[in-house]
């Protein structure tokens, strides 16, 4: 059974697109400390439902591929019907989150009174980032601050830790990369309390194959500007 605290009013939202591969792996480490997972299968064409079902994970099922945008608003509605849930974290299902970092940010929620915690693969050095990707990531988290006024380091990060009461006043219009900064400009409209929290973020070849390459990043610049 889980020992961290909070871990039984935790549910972790994964997105998921033809991610029979990775799926099973990523469900059983998240479950070996948060034990309510919810997988939001996003119209896969593999057994990545059976998969993930197979894990110990609750599957909802969107009938036609909608983006990561609407897969996490499923995932959070799905999470808030949960009278219990006090936090929520925004997991990917590529294999290229650490499952210790989601600890210690639903730890940090808790602790310091927060709404929301953000991951950043820039505040340590444990995560190795190629020059172009750094540049295109640095620019979008400029571009964020700019519309929300909040001084980000990494704005497109998907490890997330969202309160209870934010994840209720969240409603993700922005179906595919551009949720991201969407969610960063409701957190900054909203006046809520956050912190950025370092994260180790592992790149693959599966993860690039995914949408971790740089032309995928740049896909997340034209989703911004012509969002």
């Amino acid at each position: 059974m889980p020992s961290e605290p909070f871990a039984s009013s935790t549910w972790v939202v994964i997105p998921m697109y033809n991610e029979a591969t990775m799926i099973r792996t990523v469900v059983e480490d998240v479950r070996r400390h948060f034990p309510n997972v919810v997988c939001v299968d996003d119209g896969s064409s593999d057994t990545s439902p059976e998969e993930a079902l197979a894990a110990g994970a609750v599957v909802v099922r969107h009938p036609i591929n909608l983006g990561q945008g609407a897969s996490l608003q499923t995932g959070i509605e799905y999470a808030l019907s949960d009278p219990a849930m006090s936090a929520l974290v925004t997991f990917d299902a590529d294999g290229q989150h650490q499952v210790a970092d989601a600890v210690e940010m639903v730890e940090r929620l808790h602790r310091d009174g927060l709404d929301i915690v953000i991951g950043s693969r820039f505040i340590d050095d444990r995560t190795n980032v190629g020059a172009a990707k750094r540049a295109v990531l640095k620019t979008a988290a400029a571009y964020s601050r700019f519309t929300s006024g909040m001084a980000l380091t990494d704005a497109h990060n998907g490890l997330r830790v969202l309160g209870r009461d934010l994840a209720g006043r969240v409603k993700l219009r922005q179906n595919r990369m551009a949720h991201a900064s969407e969610l960063i400009d409701t957190v900054g409209s909203l006046g809520v309390k956050w912190a950025e929290h370092p994260t180790h973020i592992v790149y693959t070849e599966y993860s690039r194959s995914k949408g971790q390459s740089l032309l995928n990043s740049v896909n997340i610049l034209v989703d911004l500007f012509f969002r």
